[in-house]
């Protein structure tokens, strides 16, 4: 197991490299190639500000060289191990060595990508870390309760609502959502941007402790409640139906006629054999659940105005930010990788027959 987790880590660095060389290429191919963006408004700067910029981007890009060049120069800056200044870095007496990654500056908001990505990437990874196992347990329940009463009103009911809710687009309920669960001329029930109320420590009787009192918990999943249900009903609605699918197809199964001829129960039968085989298409599913909910979180980022990674993704397209686009692609590239080597290591928690031996 070991050796394939290293050799799973080894194949995701070309794997990673190879998704932000298109992205590269991409801005390269733009007009003005990837810094044209960044010396369109060079003509409104005083002099030595123009000249600090554009020397700043042929020191980093190397704007005149070949395109293999420009993206080599990039991929140096932003790795841990490479070319770097005498005296910096590990070992500090060698041009080649261990040295800090350096994302590069935001040309649009004056600050390092790095701390940019420190300020967003936790309300994603909040978000996600909320909606995943929200989304696991309801469809894993849903999924169990509608095959075990295959053909019954409560399996017919709840195939028609979770068919209703695939349906639903998720910037249609954001703003259904906002529009009457967040409007004060309506039902104000759920309030809108940011994650937690600037005052909530003011509830706690210890504002240095606020943080483990039960009041800025309470206010965290308060602000957490619309993003949360527009990222999770899309979800476990398609989950609960493939749950659904893979526990009577696993019913039918030899093994499971095998155990009813033993004598075991039909609730032993379903949660030991039948469920143990019928989750197996859901951890197919979860290597793209995550990279799927970073790319949801963008929409949902934009219409509750919360400062993630989708919502500083999009404004740094938006603006051609390519530092930060750059930076953002290799983020995204590097956690959904994770995501596919995470549910090849849950294969063999959930059937025993698979081994990477």
């Amino acid at each position: 197991m070991l050796n394939y987790i290293v050799r799973r880590i080894l194949l995701m660095v070309p794997t990673v490299l190879g998704i932000t060389l298109v992205v590269f290429a991409v801005m390269w191919m733009s007009p003005g190639g990837v810094g044209g963006s960044l010396l369109s408004d060079a003509g409104s700067m005083r002099p030595e500000e123009r000249k600090a910029r554009e020397d700043y981007l042929n020191q980093r890009f190397g704007l005149k060289d070949p395109f293999i060049v420009q993206y080599g120069k990039w991929l140096n800056n932003v790795l841990p191990i490479g070319i770097k200044p005498p005296g910096t870095g590990w070992p500090a007496s060698m041009r080649f060595g261990f040295k800090a990654p350096d994302l590069g500056r935001s040309f649009t908001r004056e600050r390092p990508v790095t701390d940019m990505i420190a300020e967003a990437l936790p309300v994603t990874l909040t978000l996600n870390l909320v909606t995943l196992p929200l989304v696991y347990g309801i469809s894993i329940s849903a999924g169990i309760l509608t095959a075990a009463k295959k053909g019954s009103t409560f399996d017919v009911t709840t195939g028609v609502v979770l068919i209703g809710l695939w349906s639903l687009p998720v910037m249609w309920v954001g703003v259904m959502l906002i529009g009457f669960l967040a409007n004060r001329d309506y039902w104000p029930i759920f309030p809108i941007g940011q994650l937690s109320n600037p005052l909530a420590a003011e509830w706690s009787f210890f504002p240095s402790f606020a943080k483990h009192h039960p009041g800025w918990l309470l206010d965290r999943l308060w602000h957490l409640a619309g993003p949360v249900i527009c990222l999770t009903y899309g979800g476990f609605a398609f989950l609960s139906k493939l749950t659904r699918s893979s526990m009577l197809e696993n019913m039918g199964a030899d093994f499971v006629r095998t155990a009813r001829a033993k004598g075991q129960t039909e609730k032993t039968i379903l949660f030991r054999h039948v469920l143990r085989n019928g989750v197996l298409p859901l951890i197919t599913v979860a290597s793209s659940i995550l990279p799927g909910l970073l790319g949801g979180s963008v929409i949902v980022e934009q219409i509750f105005s919360l400062n993630g990674m989708g919502n500083l993704t999009l404004q740094a397209i938006s603006v051609r930010d390519r530092e930060v686009v750059l930076s953002m692609t290799l983020v995204i590239a590097v956690i959904s990788t994770i995501s596919l080597l995470i549910a090849d290591l849950c294969y063999v928690v959930a059937d025993p027959r698979v081994s990477y031996e």
